[in-house]
């Protein structure tokens, strides 16, 4: 037989009530009582109803993660965290793909917000600095949550110092003693690409190093354009002995390239990445890289999105903290 609320607030002696403001994490319940009730649910193995949490609570307890970003091993991360945060809030994840920049961003995100009457939205870069899409959804009164937006005071998400991160990898190059290191920055479009490539012309100016723009090559946050960037560099008549990729996926095609050409990796090039992807452990040799801690970006944000929804006023922009993750992609300088 299914197991209904009313089992569930027997079992744990509370209305009814009780256990539907437990469940849809509403205010108003002692700690003891909501330990109570959720000791109930996991033993009686309740699962709510979703058409009835809806009607009862004038919700679809459903969000959409909405993206357009070229790192699918970033993508899976951030997906992987807010399916936690989903799954703990008996919430339903709707993946909402669009093509950034072809002028139906927001069309087509209003069209699955009707189809589905999700509650809110994630944002992840670029759409987090979407200026029309982000007025768009404050004048509609759409809750939403951002992932490392570029400008994050007034928002509610998650944020990273990236800069600062930056400049720890740079000091970790010099300190190797490398002195003419360069950096495949990602697209425009992306605040990341801003604050990593500040982070590394701040990294130069603390060691000492005149900044040579000969040295920074665009890119787009793809293994293609770490291909095309690293050929670009180390066709140079004097080349890098260390890339800063702007994520792993870039930093991966430095990797392929250097490999093609008989570099030895870090012996004759280092080369490091950002993001911590499971690419960054994958890769011979592993890369050096900035932890980025995605999952938990993706859970957290979506917490903060759940708390808006049950309470306008409610949710933050939480800062989370990084790590380097020093591996065998970088070594000391080799005299030339």
């Amino acid at each position: 037989m299914r197991v209904r609320i009313e089992d569930v607030a027997a079992a744990a002696g509370v209305s009814m009530k009780t256990v539907s403001r437990v469940l849809n994490e509403e205010p108003r319940v002692s700690e003891s009582t909501r330990q109570r009730v959720r000791e109930a649910v996991e033993r009686l193995q309740y699962r709510p109803s979703l058409s009835a949490r809806s009607l009862a609570g004038q919700r679809s307890y459903m969000v959409a993660l909405a993206y357009d970003n070229p790192s699918r091993n970033y993508l899976m991360e951030i997906q992987r965290g807010v399916l936690d945060a989903c799954r703990a809030q008996h919430y339903t994840l709707v993946l909402a793909p669009v093509t950034y920049g072809d002028g139906r961003t927001i069309a087509e995100l209003d069209e699955l917000a009707r189809h589905t009457a999700v509650d809110g939205f994630i944002l992840t870069p670029p759409l987090t600095d979407d200026m029309q899409l982000l007025a768009h959804f404050d004048e509609q009164a759409m809750p939403f949550a951002s992932i490392a937006p570029r400008i994050p005071r007034g928002r509610i998400g998650v944020t990273l110092d990236e800069h600062n991160a930056t400049c720890e990898l740079m000091a970790h190059l010099v300190a190797l003693g490398h002195r003419r290191i360069a950096h495949i920055k990602g697209p425009p479009s992306h605040g990341a690409a801003e604050w990593r490539h500040a982070g590394y012309r701040e990294g130069l100016r603390n060691a000492g190093i005149a900044y040579d723009p000969v040295l920074t090559v665009n890119g787009e946050f793809t293994f293609e354009s770490g291909v095309t960037g690293a050929n670009r560099l180390l066709d140079l008549e004097e080349p890098p002995t260390a890339i800063f990729a702007g994520n792993d996926d870039t930093a991966a095609g430095v990797l392929r390239v250097a490999g093609e050409r008989g570099l030895k990796v870090p012996l004759d090039l280092s080369i490091c990445g950002f993001d911590d992807t499971p690419l960054s452990r994958h890769t011979f040799p592993a890369l050096t890289t900035v932890r980025q801690p995605g999952q938990d970006m993706g859970r957290v944000a979506t917490m903060e999105l759940l708390r808006a929804i049950r309470a306008p006023d409610a949710g933050d922009m939480v800062q989370m903290d990084y790590t380097l993750q020093l591996r065998e992609s970088t070594g000391p300088v080799r005299e030339r």
